[in-house]
């Protein structure tokens, strides 16, 4: 029998006996969509943290030298948190030292930050993060200001009370109309608006527009910080190498300020974005080991259904096998029909599993914060995996029917 023949009579089976070819074939159906939709879920956000979290958050070849890690991963004990707050805190002075120091190029902003509302006429926006910083501050984040300025580097030395706004809180202060040049008030300090930055769009569902950044040195200092101190110094190279060339400059300089002895461990942090992708490297792939051994329970428990429904058919249809054979068919064409047969149970089943699985990544990314990014190697297994489980599944009652004795099978009662 041609091989396209037996996949027609397979197509007819299915279509005749459409309950039983459910049951036969949703083991392969869920293992498959599992398979899909999770792969989806953890690559989409494999990229997402690369793409997205990773620079936006941390900065790209950036680092920061803080008092302790802005980004705290795993379980941080009491004692732990009790030695990050006996630090000193990282000053002026020593932001410059790191900074004049660091020999590789780089650029360097220290920044401060705070929660604050701000008023614009009578609208306000509650809880917006407002960061002091100096003048590239905007290039080590890589905020484009997409209309009016960013500061300037006398502005900053000035202390000039001017404000950029992200484009989320602009819409918001001033319903879409033109921001430059308008007045917010923070503290109830006076701003002057002479920027926005463009949409920079959402993080895990929360918005990165929300925020302000001011001169570091202007008059909202004394609300951010203690005199003298700041949140962190921002660094940012040209490369990787760079970047770990000029980390263990910065070690070596903010150790000797600090005059701690060669044992004696850090009492400051130097973050990059390196570690946050290393905690969800860890993650991805216990999720990726762990996979194939859910995906596998499925596929077996689909397999035995479909090894038990073709040993059902073989058994039904005994008396057409045995017609088949005493018009001439071979052992062989009855072999191939019933595991072609099998193979195309599983392969609809995972064609169907690989269709559901990818409606099911796409419902995640829009109603949730969770990003999908479909891995076109996932849908090739699939189906793959499925057609496997339907030739293993189909291999014993396919022999079985092949081994029949046509008088035997013309004799059979159904």
């Amino acid at each position: 029998m041609p091989f396209f023949e037996a996949i027609r009579l397979a197509l007819q089976t299915i279509r005749a006996q459409k309950l039983k070819s459910a049951f036969s074939i949703v083991g392969v159906f869920i293992g498959v969509m599992f398979l899909i939709a999770v792969v989806s879920v953890v690559q989409g956000m494999n990229r997402y943290m690369t793409d997205k979290f990773a620079g936006t958050i941390l900065g790209v070849n950036t680092f920061r030298l803080r008092q302790f890690p802005d980004v705290q991963l795993g379980n941080i004990t009491d004692s732990t948190w009790r030695v990050w707050r006996r630090r000193p805190r990282v000053t002026y002075d020593d932001a410059q030292a790191v900074a004049r120091g660091v020999t590789i190029p780089v650029l360097a902003a220290w920044e401060s930050n705070t929660r604050a509302a701000l008023i614009a006429g009578r609208k306000q926006a509650k809880d917006v993060q407002v960061t002091a910083a100096t003048e590239l501050y905007f290039d080590i984040r890589s905020l484009r200001v997409e209309q009016g300025r960013a500061f300037t580097a006398q502005e900053v030395e000035a202390g000039v009370p001017v404000l950029v706004l992200g484009h989320e809180l602009a819409d918001k202060l001033f319903e879409g109309q033109d921001a430059i040049g308008r007045e917010v008030k923070i503290f109830q300090l006076p701003y002057r608006v002479i920027g926005v930055v463009e949409k920079q769009g959402n993080l895990f569902g929360l918005s990165l527009d929300k925020f302000a950044v001011v001169p570091a040195s202007a008059p909202l200092k004394r609300y951010v910080n203690p005199p003298r101190v700041v949140d962190a110094l921002a660094v940012k190279a040209n490369s990787q190498e760079d970047m770990r060339e000029a980390i263990a400059q910065a070690e070596a300089l903010m150790r000797s300020r600090r005059h701690l002895r060669p044992r004696e461990p850090d009492d400051f942090a130097l973050e990059t974005a390196d570690e946050v992708l290393d905690f969800w490297g860890k993650i991805s792939r216990v999720l990726f080991i762990a996979l194939p051994g859910l995906v596998a329970i499925s596929l077996v428990v689909g397999g035995i259904v479909i090894m038990n429904i073709m040993l059902m058919a073989v058994a039904e249809r005994t008396r057409e096998i045995g017609i088949r054979k005493s018009l001439g068919a071979r052992r062989r064409d009855i072999l191939r029909q019933f595991l072609v047969e099998a193979t195309t149970l599983a392969t609809v089943g995972a064609a169907s599993g690989v269709a559901l699985g990818l409606a099911l990544a796409s419902a995640v990314a829009a109603t949730t914060p969770l990003p999908t990014a479909v891995a076109p190697w996932s849908i090739v297994v699939g189906v793959v995996l499925g057609a496997g489980v339907g030739i293993i599944a189909g291999v014993y009652p396919a022999s079985r029917a092949a081994r029949l004795d046509p008088i035997a099978a013309l004799r059979h009662e159904t």
